[in-house]
């Protein structure tokens, strides 16, 4: 039962996520990226804590775009630890440049950060969690999942009653067709 779908209803920050991305497949880059990344800042955290940070982190972290996030360094990091506006823990920052420069990385193996998730997929969320974290930093259990859910590769993003449902089985998510 996916209570999200419900405490989402209507809510001014959970509900345009709830309806228009969370469960949608993606596959730019950049979307990916940013997901992943709020999910590592999530972590320990409430998820409206990080939708509400989320205008800031994407300004202080070029936009999530991969390439000028894995050339930050140490002058970078100092800024972002000083930014009062996202959320200044350093591990999660420096696990957010570093999976940049892994996942521009992927790039030459794969082709991109999608073409890397669709040749692993379907399998099942341990066996996802032991690629992601031989591949990516900070990728507990909890971020894998919610990371992939939110992409389409896992089921359970909404209820099949939820209106959101209907419309992402439209877009044939990845673990519709297994």
């Amino acid at each position: 039962m996916n209570r999200y779908c419900d405490a989402a209803l209507g809510h001014p920050d959970h509900g345009p996520y709830h309806d228009r991305e969370y469960g949608f497949p993606q596959s730019d880059e950049t979307v990916l990226f940013e997901r992943l990344s709020l999910e590592i800042f999530q972590a320990g955290l409430s998820w409206l804590i990080v939708l509400r940070k989320r205008d800031t982190l994407h300004r202080a972290f070029s936009g999530f775009v991969v390439d000028p996030v894995a050339a930050y360094g140490a002058e970078d990091v100092a800024r972002l630890l000083a930014d009062a506006g996202i959320i200044r823990n350093r591990r999660k920052i420096d696990a957010i440049i570093e999976n940049a420069r892994r996942v521009a990385a992927l790039r030459t193996t794969h082709g991109s950060f999608a073409a890397w998730i669709a040749a692993h997929h379907p399998r099942p969320l341990d066996q996802w969690i032991k690629l992601f974290r031989a591949t990516f930093v900070f990728t507990g259990p909890e971020v894998v999942k919610e990371f992939l859910m939110s992409l389409g590769y896992l089921p359970g993003a909404h209820r099949a009653d939820c209106p959101t449902y209907a419309q992402i089985a439209a877009h044939h998510p990845p673990w519709m067709d297994e």
